[in-house]
């Protein structure tokens, strides 16, 4: 009896919407609770409890049924043998409203018709419906007459009982359908938190296992994330500790690795502002032991409306390669510094040999030969001379103030003998003079270099032009020609040393890759620069720009 006093209708409630298998011993107490309600109202209204008769067994089958529900072990049995219960209570209740003096017990056929629904389903409604029309409704028709105000309410009992076992019913099964629902999206979100864990894990791993230092900012230049690599690299340019953020001063250092950069020109300060390069060079750290050549590269991500959001940088170490240049150039200026001194001494004594007169024409020719082909051997090496002196950092210039055309025209009479013997037409539109500060043997060589090139890369018959222009600022050299041209792919090669394009070398002809990348080097030497105009099987424009002052 204390368990029974200590339940509340909110228990039934809960016992009803629960998705487990439901206590019976909760909607049994609940429902003896209200038909004891029923007759104590009743009672004290001064009706008359009726104990005698249909009410009192009514009252009676009640009590015994709850008694049952709290003794029998209902879980050891299957689940829908506790629907006798409901049953039961429906019989309890069809005994109780026989009073003569009538009674308002029949609503409480709502419970165990939502008992019936929550344990049977859509199935309960039916049998609510069967009960409630046999045991309650019927019987009521039987005992206390079936005139109209009876039947209605015999036939709403049946109704009401069986919609509220449909609606519990109904109920159920969203709710059902909904924690599964749940429960599926919950295993699917389990499953891509997972796999998002893994890939985390996966990338992290390749992130930190590549051997070039990564780095994320945001709009604001502040680090979202970066590598293991980046992290060494970090503590040879910031020793004291990196803050996070873009633009702090270090020990960084532009490409000649003396040249200190200011915060505002790092690599990632420019990045931070929304810039983009390619391989641009810093040295971060100064031990010399320690410190490390870097080609920066870096791309700016934007929103999808196209604002800036960030940037990622990358860090390649290439100092094992600026080191292996910088001792091939060694080799090669050592080397040719070398030879330079048994091929001048070559030359010298052909030419004593050639100026002879009692040489028979044999020999003559041979030693023309020999002369030719010492002094080709002479401008190549000289060529690789330069190359590895220019690359060792900025050429010396020995300027003074001399007439541009007159560099020009004794280039343009030197390669003369060339352009007959190739079958060309040599054609020159020259200024009567043009005075600037400049290196005359340097610049002699740009433009023989130019011409060189002219000459070698175009067929028997076509032309040669060279024309030199000027406007306020500036002096214009052009050399054309209606040669092979360049490719779009080779355009982009072509100052680099060594390189030699496609064509040159399905056609033989001889170099090494060596005169544009010079000729560079001497006019951004003089301030100047260069740009090429081509096109494939059209010949090339070569123009150099020079300041006049």
């Amino acid at each position: 009896m204390r368990d029974l006093v200590q339940l509340r209708p909110m228990d039934a409630v809960r016992a009803l919407v629960a998705t487990g298998r439901p206590d019976p011993r909760v909607l049994q107490a609940v429902f003896a609770f209200f038909v004891s309600v029923d007759f104590a109202i009743r009672g004290l209204a001064g009706g008359g409890v009726g104990l005698v008769g249909w009410p009192g067994a009514g009252l009676a089958l009640t009590l015994v049924t709850t008694v049952l529900a709290f003794t029998v072990p209902w879980h050891r049995f299957r689940e829908d043998l506790v629907t006798v219960i409901p049953v039961l209570d429906v019989a309890a209740l069809g005994a109780v409203r026989l009073s003569p003096d009538g009674s308002a017990a029949g609503i409480l056929v709502v419970v165990p018709a939502l008992w019936l629904g929550r344990q049977l389903g859509r199935r309960g409604a039916g049998v609510v419906a069967l009960a409630v029309a046999l045991l309650t409704a019927v019987p009521g028709l039987l005992v206390l007459g079936a005139d109209s105000i009876a039947v209605s309410r015999a036939v709403m009992i049946v109704v009401v009982a069986a919609w509220s076992a449909l609606a519990i019913a109904f109920g159920l099964e969203r709710i059902r359908y909904e924690r599964d629902e749940a429960e599926r999206r919950g295993e699917e979100l389990a499953e891509a938190l997972r796999r998002i864990e893994e890939q985390q894990r996966t990338t992290q791993a390749i992130f930190d296992a590549v051997d070039v230092g990564l780095v994320l900012l945001d709009h604001e230049g502040r680090y979202r994330d970066h590598n293991r690599r980046q992290a060494e690299l970090l503590a040879l340019a910031h020793p004291d500790g990196h803050a996070g953020r873009a633009g702090q001063a270090g020990l960084v250092f532009a490409d000649d690795g003396v040249t200190v950069l200011e915060p505002d020109q790092e690599p990632a300060a420019r990045a931070a502002r929304g810039e983009e390069f390619e391989d641009c060079r810093t040295w971060f750290g100064e031990d010399p032991a320690e410190r490390r050549a870097l080609a920066v590269s870096a791309r700016a991500l934007r929103t999808a409306d196209g604002a800036f959001a960030g940037a990622a940088l990358a860090y390649k170490d290439v100092t094992d390669l600026v080191e292996a240049l910088a001792v091939k150039d060694d080799f090669v200026a050592l080397v040719s510094h070398e030879l330079r001194t048994p091929l001048t001494s070559i030359t010298g004594y052909v030419e004593m040999l050639q100026d002879r007169t009692d040489l028979p024409d044999v020999v003559v020719g041979q030693l023309e030969v020999v002369d030719r082909n010492a002094r080709r051997l002479l401008h190549l090496v000289g060529g690789l001379l330069d190359s590895a002196l220019h690359a060792s950092g900025p050429m010396p210039l020995d300027r003074s103030r001399r007439d541009l055309v007159a560099v020009v025209r004794d280039a343009v009479e030197a390669a003369g003998p060339a352009a007959r013997v190739a079958s060309l037409q040599l054609e020159v539109e020259l200024p009567d003079e043009l005075w600037l500060d400049l290196d005359a043997l340097r610049i002699g060589q740009v433009v023989d270099n130019l011409l060189s090139n002219a000459v070698k890369y175009t067929r028997p018959g076509g032309t040669v032009t060279v024309c030199l222009t000027a406007d306020p600022t500036q002096a214009h050299l052009a050399v054309s020609d209606t040669g092979i041209g360049i490719s779009p792919a080779d355009r982009e090669r072509l100052f680099t040393r060594f390189f030699r394009s496609r064509q040159a070398e399905e056609l033989c002809i001889q170099g090494l890759g060596l005169g544009l990348p010079i000729t560079r080097t001497i006019v951004e030497a003089h301030g100047g620069s260069i740009d090429v105009d081509s096109r494939h099987g059209h010949g090339s424009t070569f123009t150099v720009h020079l300041p006049l002052s």
